[in-house]
C-alpha cells in the first residue's frame, strides 16, 4: 500500500496496489505491519458495512467522544462516494479543516482517518456499498455527530449535494466541541 499525506495532519489517504492478470487482480487492503508503521492502527476491532440505495445520499457527519475515538479506514467497494474528514482536535492547526476526496473500486482508494475526527459521505452514484474498519467497539453513549451543512466547517460538498438525509443526521446540532 503507498499512504500520501492530505493537507490535514494524520489523515491519509492510502491506494492499494493492485497486481493483474488474465484472472482479474489481487490487491492487499490491509496490513497491520504497514498501519502502525503509519500510526493508524490501535488494532482492528471491527468491520461495518453501509449499503446506500441511491445517489445523493448522505451519512455524516459522525464521531465517537473520548475516550471511545476510533481510527477509520474506509473504503467503497461498490458505486462511489465523496467522503469528507473533518479536523476535531483543538489543539491541531488544522481544526476545523476538512478533506474530501472520491472513493470508488476503480480508483482503489481508502481514506485513514485518525482518532478525533469527524467522518461522513455523501454517495456519487445509486448502489453504493462502503466498508469501514475501525480501531474501537461501537458506544451508543459516546456517538456524536454535526450538521453536513455546519457553516463552522464550511465543506463544499459535490453535484447538488445531500437529496437523502437521515432524521437522526438532519437533526445534529451545530457543531459544539468533541
Amino acid at each position: 500500500m503507498r499512504y500520501t499525506a492530505t493537507p490535514l495532519k494524520g489523515l491519509l489517504v492510502a491506494e492499494t496496489e493492485r497486481k493483474s492478470d488474465s484472472r482479474g487482480y489481487f490487491s492487499r487492503w490491509f496490513c497491520v505491519q504497514e498501519a502502525a508503521q503509519q500510526e493508524l492502527c490501535a488494532g482492528i476491532v471491527q468491520v461495518n458495512a453501509a449499503f446506500n440505495e441511491f445517489q445523493g445520499t448522505l451519512r455524516g457527519l459522525h464521531w465517537q467522544s473520548p475516550p471511545f475515538g476510533e481510527v477509520k479506514l474506509v473504503r467503497c467497494i461498490s458505486g462511489a462516494i465523496f467522503d469528507i474528514a473533518v479536523d476535531l482536535r483543538p489543539e491541531s492547526e488544522t481544526y476545523l479543516q476538512w478533506y474530501g476526496l472520491e472513493l470508488s473500486p476503480e480508483n482503489g482508494l481508502m481514506l485513514c482517518i485518525p482518532k478525533g475526527f469527524a467522518h461522513g459521505y455523501l454517495t456519487l452514484r445509486d448502489d453504493s456499498e462502503v466498508l469501514y474498519f475501525v480501531s474501537q467497539f461501537h458506544e451508543p453513549s459516546a456517538e456524536k455527530g454535526a450538521r453536513w451543512d455546519d457553516p463552522a466547517f464550511g465543506i463544499t460538498w459535490p453535484d447538488a449535494g445531500p437529496l437523502i438525509i437521515s432524521d437522526k443526521d438532519r437533526g445534529h446540532p451545530p457543531f459544539g466541541g468533541l
